[in-house]
């Protein structure tokens, strides 16, 4: 009934319909003006629309809410994933603030040097002393 195949086959019923009764095609007149005959279809025809009407926005809204309830838990198990790689990467991060990076090898590594050069300078300090 929401076609546009179904009005434009309505409209040529309807045309034919008045056609035939307004000027009595082979002098059969079935339903003369006012035309009584073709208004009680219509009435009948729109009785069986309206509820075919609200069957399909009840069907609307059932599918409308499974849709939302299913958006509702990806959003949900989204937000569960993105906590979840929240927390890994902070758990990466506090890792990685507890390894020594390059820089401060070399450091400590300088430090040692100059360490062991100042104890081998006291070392040769005392054995020229001795």
């Amino acid at each position: 009934m929401g076609t546009a195949t179904f009005l434009v086959y309505m409209t040529v019923f309807v045309v034919l319909w008045i056609l035939f009764n307004v000027v009595g095609i082979f002098g059969f007149r079935w339903d003369a003006y006012p035309f009584i005959l073709l208004n009680l279809f219509f009435s009948t025809q729109a009785s069986y629309s309206a509820p075919l009407i609200l069957l399909a926005q009840n069907r609307q809204e059932r599918r409308d809410q499974v849709s939302f309830d299913e958006d509702r838990r990806i959003a949900a198990q989204s937000r569960a994933d993105m906590d979840f790689l929240a927390r890994e990467i902070a758990a990466i991060r506090m890792s990685l603030g507890e390894l020594a990076t390059r820089d401060f090898v070399r450091g400590e590594l300088r430090n040692e040097l100059r360490d062991l050069a100042e104890r081998l300078e006291q070392a040769t300090d005392e054995e020229e002393q001795k």
